[in-house]
């Protein structure tokens, strides 16, 4: 059971995130085969329609404005401040990671510290750059798989579906991307806000409850 405890909380998230994605799968297909019977088409396969650009793409559609609301949080705490909030830094505080080619002689200290500046400076961003990379790729599968739906309602209805470099610049793409990263970015200043004034027990996304409301970061 250790692993469980030691671990519990990503195996909660990810339990969370297969159970939703098994009913985005089921419903969304569902959705599918009642659109067809209104067309008088056949409908797709729970399996086919696993990997329909429809489906596709309204998963990568939401990964992509999760990734972007990661990379934008973890980039702009590091530079800027909410005074009161337990998710900003104290900037009275002192630098957590200052002289890093003293601290890379640290015996915990990873490894990769060691074997150079470049590599240290890489590694010193590396969680913004990771989640960045996971924005771009979950954007470009979205952006592909909206094109491919897209071209083939325009065929049922008789019309030229666009190349998928030209529905880049299409504004169902970006209504659908527009829609989500409004709602990821409205979400995570609330959360910074109400740190400030509100508490959860034994949470590090929240300060001690019996901390001062002036009390910046966790």
């Amino acid at each position: 059971m250790r692993l469980l405890k030691d671990n519990g909380l990503t195996i909660a998230l990810l339990t969370l995130f297969f159970i939703c994605i098994l009913g985005q799968w089921v419903s969304g297909w569902y959705v599918e085969l009642e659109d067809a019977r209104r067309h008088a088409q056949p409908g797709l396969t729970l399996f086919a329609y696993a990997a329909s650009p429809e489906f596709v793409s309204s998963v990568f559609e939401n990964w992509e404005s999760e990734f972007l609301q990661m990379a934008a949080y973890v980039v702009l705490t590091a530079f800027l401040i909410q005074r009161g909030s337990a998710e900003s830094r104290n900037p009275e505080a002192p630098s957590r990671d200052g002289d890093l080619e003293v601290k890379a002689h640290e015996k915990s200290a990873p490894s990769i510290l060691r074997k150079g500046p470049l590599w240290r400076a890489v590694y010193a961003r590396s969680l913004g750059l990771a989640l960045i990379v996971l924005f771009i790729a979950s954007f470009t599968m979205h952006w592909i798989n909206s094109a491919h739906a897209a071209g083939e309602e325009a065929l049922k209805h008789g019309e030229t579906p666009k190349a998928v470099l030209a529905y880049l610049g299409d504004a169902q793409l970006w209504f659908e991307s527009f829609q989500n990263w409004q709602s990821e970015f409205l979400s995570t200043a609330v959360l910074v806000v109400l740190s400030i004034f509100l508490r959860q027990r034994e949470s590090p996304e929240s300060k001690p409850v019996a901390a001062p409301n002036s009390q910046t970061g966790e």
